[in-house]
């Protein structure tokens, strides 16, 4: 990215800003090195940005990430997406399943209370159940 350095002569420190280019900006420079007698690196030298940059734009591009160029976020395979979803539905799953034995062991509580063979002390460490 394009960096600008200036010199503060008191402390002798670099401050360096760096420019953020807009997804038609990034556009541009891209069908700017397509042209015919152009090379991404002669872009590149040519508007004072690393050549990587331009590289990983073209990448996203190609992966038709202009949504991704735009707010500069990580593309994500498509087996990773497949992999995630796949553990959200066991996690879920799970859940439910968890969610299943509760239920059960208060109606086993309540019905255990009921023929008093459980203390009608409210239980330690269990929020909500009397």
């Amino acid at each position: 990215m394009l960096v600008a350095q200036e010199e503060n002569i008191n402390s002798r420190r670099i401050k360096r800003r760096y420019k953020r280019y807009s997804v038609k900006q990034k556009q541009e420079l891209l069908l700017e090195a397509e042209k015919p007698g152009n090379s991404v690196s002669f872009v590149a030298r040519s508007y004072g940005i690393s050549a990587s940059s331009l590289f990983e734009w073209r990448k996203k591009m190609s992966d038709g990430a202009l949504i991704a160029l735009s707010s500069d976020e990580e593309l994500v395979p498509v087996s990773q997406v497949k992999e995630l979803k796949a553990k959200l539905r066991e996690m879920e799953r799970l859940l439910g399943r968890k969610t299943v034995e509760v239920e059960i062991l208060k109606e086993a509580v309540e019905l255990g209370r009921e023929k008093k063979l459980i203390s009608r002390a409210p239980l330690r460490g269990v929020e909500g159940f009397r």
